[in-house]
């Protein structure tokens, strides 16, 4: 009985740990709504409007300072797709979570694959969890992840994965933050 109410206990904690850290992402996410609601009203575009007509150089400044994140290549420049919410992967040992592995990931793909990337997120989620939920369960690779050897064995194992399944033209699996908690 005793063991139960801890996983019970436990279980209500990760719940609540989640919702606040949604609760905590949320104000990024209605300040970026409320900028594209301007937008749309047309005050941010009356300002841009503004600029452009006083500054006649504009429109390359900004075609330049787009490009500074995007590589140049031989058929179109590589952008990077960022998932909406980061993964959280439970690291089971006897039948119980022994820890959760939170995994903030970035595909980087051509140009023209960003754009469906977006209306496949279900899929390449599917895809990367299943793939992680192996990792957790090999023993070693999610138990110490940030080990080099296990940090690329997340990112190979990721990518190869993806390539198999999915179709686009996904080039590199970017882990861009990681945090492990451990809950025993």
């Amino acid at each position: 009985m005793k063991l139960i109410l801890t996983s019970i206990v436990a279980i209500i904690f990760i719940a609540l740990g989640s919702f606040a850290g949604v609760m905590l992402k949320t104000p990024s996410t209605a300040a970026a709504a409320g900028a594209e609601k301007s937008e749309a009203d047309g005050d941010y575009a009356d300002k841009k409007d503004d600029k452009k007509k006083d500054d006649k150089g504009g429109d390359k400044k900004d075609a330049k300072k787009d490009d500074k994140y995007s590589k140049s290549g031989g058929s179109g420049s590589t952008e990077y797709y960022k998932f909406s919410r980061e993964f959280v992967v439970p690291v089971m040992r006897n039948d119980q979570v022994k820890s959760l592995v939170i995994l903030h990931i970035n595909l980087e793909a051509g140009s023209s694959t960003v754009d469906d990337l977006f209306s496949e997120e279900p899929k390449l989620r599917d895809n990367i969890m299943t793939t992680l939920i192996g990792l957790s369960n090999d023993g070693r690779t999610l138990e110490e992840p940030t080990q080099i050897d296990n940090y690329e064995m997340i990112r190979s194992m990721v990518l190869m994965n993806l390539k198999d399944s999915v179709s686009n033209d996904i080039k590199n699996v970017l882990i861009v933050d990681m945090a492990k908690q451990d809950l025993m």
